[in-house]
């Protein structure tokens, strides 16, 4: 088994249990953080292929889907100059920067500015609706690389994503 891998297995293993403890949004986003930094992966847990997104958009692999639905792992890939939509989330999200840096828009409901953050290789963050509006966008010279874990099936709902604003 390569380190990858064994990294990956570990890390699934690690957020099945936080999510098993059964607690609201906010506190699942801080336990599952903290196993994400405890089991980050490095960019190779996806293919060569993979890591070359597409020129027209972010690109977002399912890596897992758990069978219960409650939480799904993906890893995006973020070519410089890529960007979201300003969105909310319709559950717990947690991120994990792999390679690269995410520049983070953060806003209140009306949509004013509330904040940035650049957020580099090994960067772990959590958030968890309401106050989740945010934009991300790779504003460097290279491809930057993500692990996102939501708290729900992405196989089944499709997206994340709660509403667009933009």
């Amino acid at each position: 088994m390569t380190r990858s891998l064994a990294t990956f297995t570990d890390l699934v293993a690690a957020v099945r249990q936080a999510v098993d403890v059964r607690t609201g949004w906010t506190d699942t986003a801080e336990l599952v953080a903290d196993q994400l930094r405890a089991h980050l992966p490095g960019p190779e847990i996806l293919t060569p292929e993979q890591r070359l997104g597409r020129p027209d958009r972010v690109t977002g692999h399912l890596l897992h889907a758990e069978p219960a639905g409650t939480f799904s792992i993906l890893g995006l890939v973020w070519r410089p100059g890529q960007t979201t939509r300003i969105h909310d989330h319709i559950t717990w999200c947690v991120v994990g920067v792999l390679s690269g840096v995410e520049h983070e828009e953060l806003f209140d409901e009306a949509l004013n500015p509330v904040g940035t953050r650049d957020n580099p290789p090994g960067e772990v963050s959590g958030f968890a609706p309401p106050g989740d509006i945010h934009r991300i966008r790779n504003i460097g010279d290279e491809t930057a690389i993500s692990l996102h874990i939501y708290g729900t099936d992405i196989s089944r709902v499709g997206s994340s994503a709660r509403r667009y604003y933009n």
